[in-house]
């Protein structure tokens, strides 16, 4: 398992350097209506702040989310544009895909890469789904090293200031992607990330192993410093999960062995 979770952060490594620049795919206002049967409610995942979300499969196959733009709410061209601005500019694993987006004067919208399944907050609140520890810390690692990369991997910072279960989608392998940029903020030059204050939406963590837990609890805590100067930056926060990662992962190891080994023990 470690093997496995090791080679998969070199594998997200490999492809945040290696991406080639992002060739967007055309897609009509006209195709828009009729992958999404004319924004019928059957193809409705749901609504956010600025408008509603509908899955659509489009002529070349691909599944996709088209996130429309209500132009009627006030601040909603101001976030398609930075949407777009965001996701244009930027690239990471764990960061949501842009397919193409389509603006016109009455009907501006984003395509995005489908996400199977679903939203972080499905799993953390629905009944029916449920997450192992292993999974939770996992979700972690892709969040955190998506905010480092936009934090420190970016020519001018960027910070999300939406970051909640809602906006951590997660694929067919359950590896997290952050999206939803519709109001992130780029720092400007006399701005640093200890000085500006945090913006976001209050998170949530859910327990799992004891001493597992109480790792993330400090560097939640650590994250959550009333002063910026003493917040931890996520360049470390990534580090610390990963090494909280292989530590849970020793102690399963070593907690299998020692249940097989008492299991083999005369009464």
């Amino acid at each position: 398992m470690l093997i496995l979770r090791r080679k998969r952060h070199v594998e997200v490594a490999r492809e945040t350097t290696l991406w080639p620049q992002l060739q967007w795919r055309r897609v009509s206002y006209q195709e828009l209506l009729t992958v999404t049967n004319g924004l019928n409610e059957s193809n409705l995942l749901g609504s956010g702040g600025f408008g509603s979300v509908y899955k659509g499969t489009l002529s070349d196959g691909i599944n996709v989310v088209i996130k429309v733009f209500n132009l009627q709410l006030e601040g909603a061209f101001t976030s398609f544009d930075t949407e777009c601005e965001m996701l244009r500019n930027i690239r990471h694993r764990n960061l949501i895909k842009i397919i193409s987006c389509c603006s016109q004067i009455d009907f501006k919208a984003v395509v995005l890469d489908y996400m199977p399944n679903g939203s972080l907050e499905k799993w953390l609140y629905a009944q029916n789904f449920s997450l192992n520890i292993l999974q939770r810390l996992s979700i972690m690692i892709d969040v955190a090293s998506a905010l480092e990369y936009l934090h420190h991997g970016t020519e001018i910072p960027i910070v999300h200031c939406d970051l909640k279960p809602n906006n951590i989608l997660l694929d067919a392998d359950m590896v997290g992607h952050v999206a939803d940029f519709g109001i992130a903020s780029l720092l400007g030059k006399g701005d640093s990330m200890t000085q500006t204050m945090t913006l976001a939406t209050i998170g949530y963590m859910a327990p799992g192993d004891r001493d597992c837990l109480s790792s993330i609890m400090r560097l939640a805590l650590s994250c959550c410093a009333e002063s910026p100067e003493g917040r931890i930056n996520m360049q470390d926060v990534v580090v610390t999960l990963n090494k909280i990662m292989i530590k849970f992962l020793k102690d399963a190891a070593g907690g299998v062995v020692l249940r097989r080994h008492l299991a083999q023990q005369p009464l």
